[in-house]
């Protein structure tokens, strides 16, 4: 039998207090879910870059060099 999943996967609370705390400004009541969102394309983004990065330099993993290196370009893409 298959374990069931939450529903919720990640608390949503936790993510309005800090974006409230770092922003000093209330969140519309699905904006949290947005940001989550971009939080997970910028984590893909930033693994397939080093993924990138590791290939071209003949290693077999991902390291923390090529995270550092891959940091950067993927920033800028999504500061734009």
């Amino acid at each position: 039998m298959a374990a069931s999943k939450s529903t919720n996967q990640y608390p949503r609370n936790v993510l309005r207090r800090i974006v409230k705390a770092h922003s000093g400004c209330n969140i519309s009541k699905n904006a949290d879910i947005l940001i989550y969102l971009d939080y997970a394309l910028f984590l893909e983004q930033l693994v397939k870059e080093a993924g990138i990065d590791a290939k071209a330099s003949g290693e077999k993993q991902i390291t923390a060099r090529n995270v550092k290196k891959a940091k950067d370009t993927v920033l800028k893409k999504f500061r734009a």
